[in-house]
């Protein structure tokens, strides 16, 4: 697409909206400006491309389309196979998986998805078997009891939130830790690494049901073919959330053990964070789940949004493409460097370093907590996220560490000099930045003092860095 034309396209379409809701047409302006202004850190966001980002603005937002390809609950949905269908192809190829069902609507609902279909899954097969039924909906209520009844506890070992695990993978806020007797598993202590001996010493221990690997916030590689192992050892189902990390294996800087595809029973993803594409959800897995998987919907998901897989497909064709490659390279490049800049200037990161897309500082040498230098950060025009750290004395709401990461950076083509400046701009505002106190003269959590000058001086010098990597320049909204 020409550089007019995507001008053309995002003018117009804010032309339309404002002639409704003007304050809407004006908060999508205001965004694209914050948005190029903000060095953003957040180690969950992108920028999708227009040609994504218009796919999602169109009729299929009008159209039912509950079931599947081929298999639909409502009539008219020709257009609709077609876009699923490709969204579907692109995953498949792209990431060499068997299937893929690209109706998810967030990560969590492909957990959702993948959860409901492994629990079908170890349900209905010995239960058809006994009742000699041929389908799940011809068992009786007494067979669903009596099955229920044989496979005991519904259990799950993952990774625990404040070694980077993630809330969805069993956690009591989560309808997952509602549908789960949940156990989680650590890291080194003296390490933070995950150490694979104390994983299978968990599994032995716990007998999960459904053994997860992935993570949020931990900054290095997993090896699957070790958890593979560990899940076949006592009967588990391996699944993998790759939602963070989708983009390093797509671009193939995640191979062999560390790329979870050939070695789970079941893979989700979102389709955003390192994959660059729209926000939403994908479920891969091999023959023996795909008719369970793609019961999503209406199992558990609502009806599909086909502007969204559209804008999927799109997203992924891009992915298939040789430059993508690269682009999942220069992450890692990228956050490898910005680590190394961090820890010259003195600072603390878990695990001592980055495997990946992200960094995690641990701000307790900073002296404050993660609330506080992420809104002092903030204020400097960095946008980043507190994070919890292994063992944090903080808790999860508070915390002592800050998350960030690359891919956004480095889709507007900013490489490993930039991020030694970056490392530099997060460093001064941390360290000029103290941990203020509540009224009552007892020590905040929250409160925090920084240098209102400094802040503004960090925030231009954001800016500047900014302005040789210009975003979306393509489209100039006058």
């Amino acid at each position: 697409m020409s550089r007019n034309a995507e001008s053309t396209a995002f003018r117009s379409a804010l032309e339309v909206i404002r002639a409704v809701e003007p304050r809407v047409a004006d908060a999508i302006g205001a965004e694209l400006v914050d948005q190029r202004e903000s060095l953003k850190l957040i180690a969950s966001e992108n920028y999708a491309s227009p040609a994504t980002l218009l796919a999602m603005g169109n009729w299929f937002s009008d159209k039912y389309a509950e079931g599947t390809v081929g298999r639909r609950f409502y009539a008219g949905c020709q257009n609709v196979d077609t876009v699923e269908a490709l969204a579907a192809e692109h995953a498949r190829e792209l990431f060499g998986a068997a299937h893929a069902y690209a109706q998810p609507h967030s990560g969590i609902d492909a957990n959702l998805v993948a959860f409901w279909a492994i629990l079908a899954d170890r349900v209905e097969a010995p239960a058809l078997r006994r009742a000699q039924a041929r389908h799940v909906n011809d068992l009786t209520e007494q067979d669903w009891f009596a099955l229920r009844r044989e496979l005991g506890d519904q259990r799950m070992l993952g990774m625990s939130l404040d070694a980077g695990g993630h809330l969805t993978h069993g956690f009591r806020p989560n309808i997952s830790g509602k549908m789960f007797d949940q156990r989680s598993y650590g890291t080194d202590p003296a390490s933070g690494l995950v150490d694979y001996d104390k994983v299978a010493e968990a599994a032995r221990e716990f007998r999960p049901l459904v053994l997860v690997a992935g993570y949020s916030a931990y900054p290095r590689k997993v090896n699957f073919r070790i958890m593979r192992e560990i899940a076949d050892s006592v009967g588990a189902t391996f699944m993998v959330d790759m939602a963070h990390f989708a983009g390093l294996v797509a671009g193939k800087v995640f191979t062999g053990d560390f790329d979870p595809v050939p070695h789970a029973h079941i893979v989700t993803t979102t389709t955003h964070k390192s994959l660059r594409g729209p926000r939403g959800g994908l479920v891969l897995c091999g023959p023996e789940l795909a008719d369970q998987v793609d019961r999503g919907c209406p199992m558990v998901l609502g009806g599909p949004l086909p502007h969204v897989m559209a804008a999927k497909a799109v997203a992924l064709a891009e992915a298939r493409r040789p430059d993508f490659a690269d682009y999942a390279q220069r992450i890692v490049d990228n956050a490898q460097a910005l680590a190394e800049g961090l820890l010259r200037r003195g600072a603390t990161l878990v695990t001592g370093g980055t495997d990946n897309h992200l960094v995690l500082i641990d701000v307790t040498g900073y002296g404050l907590t993660g609330r506080q230098a992420e809104q002092a950060l903030l204020d400097s025009g960095i946008v980043t996220n507190r994070n919890a750290v292994p063992q944090d004395p903080n808790g999860a709401w508070y915390t002592s560490g800050i998350r960030i990461g690359t891919p956004a950076l480095t889709t507007r083509g900013l490489g490993v000099a930039e991020m030694d400046s970056t490392a530099e701009l997060i460093h001064t505002v941390l360290s000029q930045t103290t941990a203020g106190a509540n009224p009552d003269g007892t020590a905040s959590k929250a409160k925090y003092v920084l240098d209102p000058a400094l802040a503004d001086k960090v925030g231009h010098q954001a800016t500047e860095l900014l302005a040789g990597f210009p975003l979306y320049p393509g489209v100039d909204l006058g």
